[in-house]
């Protein structure tokens, strides 16, 4: 793990929403209506270069977020252009001012209310598996991460071997205000950010910007949103296959930038305080019973946020990232994989589908939350979720990635 003093040389040299974006927007709200082959192939567009392609998420007017057939879709293109010799890298981006807002969620809890869980089962089985895709590509892959991104937006992006942040980019793992967990992959990446912060950003759902990005190790590049232009274009004339001639090209346009003043890096020093005890609890009580008039209202609005989400959700998302940080991407994803059929299953608790029909449904924004308070929250309950998973007739469910022919190299 990084430590403090790294983060602070990082931050002192030039570099390359939760409740500030509403709650109403982070996930799509969309009917699940049939989609046809030509909607899909619109939601997914492809852009062709001599020797690229382009994926480019297009649902704009639900902030790109990832439907099922998208997911499909995703994953058939990235496999087929792995293995096409003729073409050298690949990109992913959003169409419009977004880059993707996550899940497109209320299918899911449509599905889970009427009993169909298997499909939720093979939504989140293609997501991960292309999150693994994306994290052992066999050629460069470039995710220009421009706009709102969170959730599983940041899964499909993050662990490619080129993320290009902007002045435009805010990213938020809000995932715990609707009783879920940040999963596709962030437990992996959030849990080797610098000190504690991968474990503030998942049980807050605070955004970072593309400068805290690049500061943290989220992102590879930054570029302002005015030049991307640019960058696709000079990116788009290359014929090289070797990634040091596309990180050259990449840094062309790229600007040095450094964190300012209100960054929530500046305060790493109070997340480790709090965010490196052992149990939701601790941090809980320890800001509290915070003194110092200097960061008592970054306290308030810490805690604020903390108990706007599931207590459930805390407990397994703390645990989730204190793990994550000893596994591998293929461990993590595996892990996650059994977190979330639990989750839709309703073993243990509904607070999924109660937490998107208070946002997204009913949007009373009063989630009634099973259990209801931290001390309400068992060992077995949290154990429950990470419980290896079977199918009712008792074989093996288990997430199946290809390890032994791919290895994550982020």
């Amino acid at each position: 793990m990084q430590t403090v003093k790294a983060l602070r040389k990082v931050t002192q040299q030039p570099l390359q929403w939760f409740r500030s974006v509403s709650c109403r927007r982070s996930f799509s709200a969309l009917p699940n209506y049939p989609v046809s082959d030509s909607d899909i192939e619109d939601q997914v567009l492809v852009e062709g270069k001599a020797k690229s392609r382009a994926a480019i998420l297009n649902r704009p007017s639900s902030l790109n977020a990832l439907s099922a057939p998208m997911v499909g879709r995703l994953n058939r293109l990235y496999e087929s252009w792995e293995e096409n010799p003729a073409i050298s890298f690949v990109l992913m981006k959003g169409s419009g001012k977004t880059f993707s807002s996550g899940a497109d969620v209320l299918p899911l809890y449509h599905s889970i209310n009427e009993g169909n869980t298997e499909e939720c089962k093979h939504f989140f089985e293609n997501l991960y598996k292309f999150v693994y895709l994306q994290g052992t590509y066999l050629k460069p892959n470039i995710a220009i991460i421009d706009g709102v991104t969170m959730g599983c937006g940041g899964g499909i992006a993050i662990p490619g071997m080129f993320r290009v942040a902007t002045d435009k980019t805010v990213l938020a793992h809000p995932e715990v205000q609707i009783g879920f967990h940040p999963d596709a992959g962030a437990s992996h990446y959030l849990s080797r950010l610098p000190g504690y912060l991968g474990e503030y950003l998942a049980l807050t759902g605070q955004k970072l910007n593309g400068v805290e990005m690049i500061a943290c190790g989220l992102a590879t590049h930054y570029c302002l949103n005015a030049r991307l232009e640019l960058v696709e274009e000079r990116i788009g004339k290359l014929l090289s296959d070797d990634p040091a001639v596309i990180e050259d090209s990449l840094a062309q346009y790229g600007d040095l930038v450094y964190p300012d003043s209100s960054s929530i890096l500046h305060k790493i020093e109070m997340i480790d305080k709090y965010f490196g005890l052992d149990t939701v609890e601790e941090i809980i009580e320890a800001m509290e019973n915070e003194a110092d008039i200097s960061c008592k209202e970054w306290c308030k609005k810490t805690l604020r946020q903390i108990k706007e989400a599931s207590p459930l959700s805390l407990k397994i998302t703390l645990q989730s990232i204190r793990e994550g940080r000893f596994q591998t991407l293929d461990q993590c994803l595996t892990r996650e994989y059994r977190t979330s059929l639990c989750g839709v299953s309703k073993t243990v608790s509904g607070d999924f589908c109660e937490g998107i029909r208070a946002r997204l449904v009913d949007k009373d924004f009063a989630p009634k939350w099973d259990p209801p308070r931290l001390e309400d929250v068992s060992k077995d309950m949290v154990d429950c979720y990470f419980s290896p998973t079977t199918d009712p007739d008792g074989s093996d469910a288990e997430l199946k990635l290809p390890t032994a022919q791919r290895e994550p190299y982020f």
